[in-house]
């Protein structure tokens, strides 16, 4: 380390050892073609979000800042809005423009109608028809004493009374009158009914003409007061059709329902649903849907709750005297929205967890365009009335962040995810121990010890981080990416030296942090390691015994991995049955290791059965195991007991073993040899280390190896020992003492002998029979 503490280091700039996924990063946001979203995949806490979310934000910095969204109501069709698109920051201008508007309308208006100069000409006009009405009143009531009636206003209408002798008579005189007369005074009614239609139809006329004169005259004094609001509007927004047919058709609705603002404020009244509502109002305001107007470059969108109405928006509905009613200023946008023109950020096991989210969000972008519906409606169940507002054209860049298994599975069985999600970002576990990447975990160290505010590290305390980071890793070669299991041991050894009183971080306090991360976790592994102190499990780690051995397995508890050792025996002898695996037998095993025991058998027929056909029964079995058996670790272990057995040659129990084996007897590498050497150096330590005890490992694990401290020091020491090895020739004369000619000598003479003993008692009962 060329430095003494991260404070003079410099901060990290991008990220560590993703070459790989930062170019496919980058490739997938410059190209903007339709379906090159992008899926981030790697195994959690390896800085997928953490990356996606700096290096999107930069790249969006620079990118061109998209229009805003805006919904006005539609005059024509009310049940569906008008999306208009403005650039940004003038959206936000024309909702206040529309305000201002409707506020000076309210004012404007009614001052118009209560001027002196309107009551005199609508004065006018009904003085002048009236005056026509009255003319014509007159003319037929004179039509109706020429006929010898008299006519009377009534609720029904005007209605004629003959008139005989100057006196007015009622229906009861006129029944009394005789036929000729009556038939007479019927004869003028009928004559004077048609002429009085005539007279009538032309009244009115004269009161349509009257109304339509007013209306006139109340659309041209609306118009003087909304005319000159609206031309300023269409001239600020001239470039925008959209918007100037949409100020026209205000303009029309206006003048259309001009009484509506005549006495705008109502009537007081001591009963609220009585007053004048300005309801009405609400039509002419503008839903500013997407504003962008703050927006710097494209927007960046991080969507945590991806459900339906979150991606694709929603309309809200409130109570109205227990009925639901919602309209146009209820659209809220939903993250596709907010994200149109940039990028969309989601998880996607949550967009995969909500219902009809994900199919949702494949229809936007299959389709291009973002349609806000009620889900109740679209997948035929009960709906209500709602609105359908005007879809919106959808450019996104969409980011989702997942495990590899759930970008398979969505690859596999989803025919779109491939069409629509063609750039696939991959993040490695692990990177090369290099120069380089130790510069840059340093620098890493130093970039949290700034965000988080922790004390700066040493460089002792850096190393061990590192050698930490190796570990993660299980490869002396690489570093893990797994940064958030780093952070949390940053953040944990902070906390040490704080309690310490110490300003820098040191090599102790990562030790103690590490250390007592374990602590929190390990009960089970304490509770095992008493329970081979007390021989509660059977292992023996001193002498020598035949057909058994020290096998070893890994325990993942999710949040902690140990080693354990067990017990596993072999007993032989004479029969047809073969390598017969007790666990299969009993359905404890799993498909790996009945395919590591099957190749035993394999192994055996190319060693010794050349010259004459195996006649062997076996049975192997791991001794005291309850939760079932998985993996071909323990195929050369089970060898090495199976030919122990066959020899009679008794196997060291100090030396425990881990190892897959093929048919020709080679020694294949296996995962987890630190946590199962560590895990038999503690049982041995509990039992009492000798110096003879070890662990034999595959050659090709060496570089696996990061074993503790602790266990490091034992060998050093010669306390304990950690052999690797090629072959089953080499494992077994560690594990015997013994040449491996003398045992396959021995194992051959045995088989040999089960062959000719089984043959003579096939002969002997030939003979009785």
């Amino acid at each position: 380390m060329d430095f003494e503490t991260t404070d003079e280091v410099p901060a990290l700039e991008g990220i560590i050892g993703q070459d790989r996924a930062q170019k496919a990063m980058e490739f997938g946001v410059k190209i903007k073609q339709k379906g090159y979203n992008i899926f981030i995949t790697g195994i959690t806490g390896t800085g997928r979000t953490s990356f996606a979310a700096t290096y999107i934000k930069e790249i969006a910095k620079k990118e061109k800042k998209p229009n805003d969204w805006v919904y006005v109501y539609n005059f024509e069709k009310p049940s569906q809005p008008i999306a208009i698109e403005l650039p940004a920051g003038l959206g936000k201008e024309f909702k206040k423009d529309m305000e201002e508007f409707v506020e000076q309308l309210q004012k404007d208006i009614p001052k118009a109608f209560e001027s002196d100069s309107y009551e005199m000409q609508k004065g006018e006009i009904v003085k002048k028809y009236q005056e026509k009405k009255n003319e014509l009143i007159e003319n037929l009531n004179e039509l109706a004493r020429n006929y010898g009636f008299v006519l009377r206003d009534t609720r029904t209408g005007l209605i004629s009374i003959p008139v005989i002798e100057g006196r007015q008579i009622n229906q009861e005189e006129f029944q009394q009158l005789d036929e000729e007369v009556r038939k007479e005074i019927e004869k003028k009614a009928a004559e004077f009914e048609v002429k009085a239609m005539q007279v009538w139809k032309e009244i009115q006329l004269l009161d349509k003409q009257a109304r339509e004169e007013i209306k006139k005259l109340d659309n041209d004094i609306g118009l003087f007061a909304v005319g000159h609001l609206i031309d300023e509007l269409k001239a600020k927004y001239s470039e925008y059709e959209s918007v100037t047919n949409y100020l026209e058709s205000v303009k029309k609705d206006i003048l259309e329902n001009i009484d509506s603002f005549k006495a705008i404020d109502g009537e007081a009244s001591p009963f609220p649903f009585l007053r004048k509502e300005k309801g009405f109002l609400k039509k002419y305001m503008v839903n500013l849907f997407v504003d962008n107007s703050n927006t710097e470059g494209a927007p960046v969108v991080f969507e945590y709750n991806p459900n339906y109405n979150n991606l694709v928006g929603n309309i809200e509905y409130e109570s109205d005297f227990g009925v639901a009613t919602t309209d146009f200023t209820k659209i809220k946008a939903g993250a596709l929205h907010k994200a149109n023109g940039g990028y969309l950020i989601l998880q996607a096991k949550d967009v995969l967890s909500y219902p009809f989210a994900w199919d949702a969000l494949k229809r936007s972008l299959k389709t291009e365009k973002v349609i806000i519906e009620n889900i109740s409606s679209q997948y035929g169940f009960l709906s209500i009335s709602s609105l359908k507002p005007e879809p919106i054209r959808l450019s996104v860049k969409v980011i989702l962040i997942g495990t590899p298994y759930l970008y398979y599975l969505l690859y596999n069985y989803d025919e779109d995810f491939s069409k629509l999600f063609k750039v696939k970002v991959d993040f490695n576990e692990e990177m090369e121990l290099n120069e380089e990447n130790i510069r840059k975990l340093s620098s890493f160290i130093k970039t949290h010890c700034i965000e988080d505010n922790l004390k700066p590290f040493d460089k002792t305390a850096v190393a061990r981080v590192i050698e930490y980071s190796t570990r993660l890793s299980e490869d002396q070669n690489k570093l893990s990416t797994r940064f958030n299991e780093i952070v949390e041991v940053l953040y944990e050894a902070d906390a040490w030296a704080t309690l310490e009183g110490s300003e820098v971080v040191t090599e102790e306090h990562v030790k103690k942090a590490i250390e007592e991360k374990i602590k929190r976790v390990n009960k089970l592994e304490e509770k095992m390691l008493e329970y081979f102190k007390k021989d509660i499990y059977l292992v023996e780690v001193t002498g020598e015994r035949v057909g058994c051995v020290n096998g070893l397995a890994v325990i993942d508890l999710g949040d902690y991995e140990f080693g354990k050792p067990s017990k596993i025996t072999v007993t032989t002898y004479p029969g047809e049955e073969g390598v017969v695996n007790i666990e299969r037998e009993s359905k404890m095993s799993g498909r790996i290791h009945d395919k590591g025991v099957m190749i035993l058998t394999g192994y055996l027929g190319s060693k010794f059965a050349k010259d004459f056909p195996l006649t062997l029964s076996a049975r192997i079995v791991f001794e005291q195991s309850y939760e079932g058996v998985e993996g071909d670790s323990a195929s050369s272990t089970e060898l090495y007991a199976l030919l122990s057995s066959l020899s009679d040659v008794p196997i060291k129990q100090g030396i425990a073993v881990t190892g897959s084996v093929n048919q020709f007897g080679e020694i294949q590498p296996v995962g987890g040899v630190t946590h199962k050497i560590e895990g038999f150096y503690k049982v041995c330590k509990e039992k009492g280390l000798t110096g003879d005890q070890g662990v034999i490992i595959p050659y090709q694990n060496v570089s696996n190896l990061v074993l503790s401290d602790e266990v490091i020091e034992a060998v050093e020491k010669g306390l304990f020992h950690i052999y690797s090895v090629k072959t089953v020739e080499e494992g077994m004369e560690i594990l015997t003492g013994r040449s491996f000619e003398e045992i396959y000598e021995r194992a051959y003479n045995k088989l040999k002998y089960y062959y000719e003993l089984l043959t003579n008692k096939k002969e002997d009962k030939g003979e009785k029979k």
